[in-house]
């Protein structure tokens, strides 16, 4: 058969190296990967499609698929995952130690649709009870003014939300026209008048995943959906590919022979990792992922980042909502 020649954006990753280097080739496809940082992956994909397979941001998948838009189909990869305790940032006035002190503040967000924010405004709502309509949220870039939304939003009645075209985030946390941060990106006011809400942020992220088992799920591949209608075998092929890619990168962090990341000590905080999530401790695939993509959605329509109620399964590929066993 004649392979299928594919562009590919994803940002640099153990964990899928193997696949963007062609070590773990993509079956009936010929690939040529570009490596980007993400922002930079979303906007292009989102605005201009200039690729066939791209990672994505779940707000931007979750957001499209509400307005029926469905150019763009993901597959249950996830290839970024981060614990939102740490994107919350605060002054180090000592005016605010506690989340439940943001009650009627004012905090800042990159963009209302970022997948950070949505997880970091459930963890406010859902498990700190600080009311999402008591906060004035302001939009605004981190550290470069003029950041804009990629989506349509369709905000909960009584939200307060304004946009600044003219500061940055980082400098409204300092002058004291905002109280707090959420950003996935860490602001360049970061230790020069600024701390982080939680200091011991990795505790309280574990506490939080015994208690709710929400890991949350930043990235994911996705396809022109145009593609996928042409060759639907693509999206387990794929899907197969960053798999195998990343149970090899889970034997190179277990090597302990070889050092393989310039760490000491890797190999045992695997296994801490292993303690804590399971022997598969960065999981695709819809059902071991089951808690946390319905808090997603539930969050993303809650907050307005989606127009109407979204299921699970309509995110992704029909062929990869359950797979085979041997």
């Amino acid at each position: 058969m004649k392979k299928i020649s594919l562009t590919l954006a994803v940002s640099d990753a153990d964990h899928t190296r193997d696949v963007v280097t062609g070590k773990v080739p993509v079956e009936g496809v010929e690939l040529t990967a570009l490596d980007l940082v993400p922002e930079e992956i979303f906007y292009r994909f989102t605005m201009y499609r200039e690729w066939d397979v791209s990672e994505m941001s779940m707000g931007k998948i979750v957001s499209m698929r509400s307005q029926n838009d469905t150019s763009i189909t993901a597959i249950p990869v996830f290839v970024s995952r981060v614990f939102r305790h740490s994107m919350i940032y605060v002054r180090d006035d000592g005016k605010i130690g506690r989340a439940e002190q943001l009650k009627g503040k004012r905090i800042g967000v990159p963009e209302w649709a970022q997948t950070a924010g949505i997880y970091g405004r459930g963890l406010l709502s859902h498990t700190e009870k600080v009311p999402l309509n008591s906060v004035e949220w302001v939009q605004a870039g981190v550290n470069e003014p003029g950041r804009v939304e990629k989506v349509k939003l369709k905000l909960p009645k009584g939200m307060k939300y304004r946009i600044d075209r003219e500061h940055t985030l980082s400098e409204l946390l300092l002058s004291g026209k905002i109280d707090a941060i959420l950003s996935a990106r860490q602001p360049d006011s970061f230790g020069k008048g600024v701390v982080r809400l939680y200091p011991d942020y990795q505790a309280a992220e574990e506490a939080y995943y015994k208690e709710t088992h929400i890991y949350p799920i930043m990235h994911v591949i996705s396809f022109k959906t145009e593609i996928l209608k042409k060759h639907p075998w693509l999206a387990m092929n794929f899907y197969s590919a960053f798999e195998q890619a990343k149970r090899r990168s889970y034997a190179r962090m277990g090597e302990i022979g070889v050092s393989r990341v310039p760490l000491p000590w890797l190999t045992n905080y695997g296994n801490r990792m292993r303690a804590v999530f399971g022997d598969d401790y960065l999981p695709y695939g819809i059902e071991p992922n089951r808690t946390t993509l319905q808090a997603f959605v539930d969050y993303a329509y809650e907050q307005g980042v989606c127009h109407r109620r979204v299921s699970v399964e309509e995110l992704f590929a029909e062929s990869t909502l359950t797979t085979h066993k041997v």
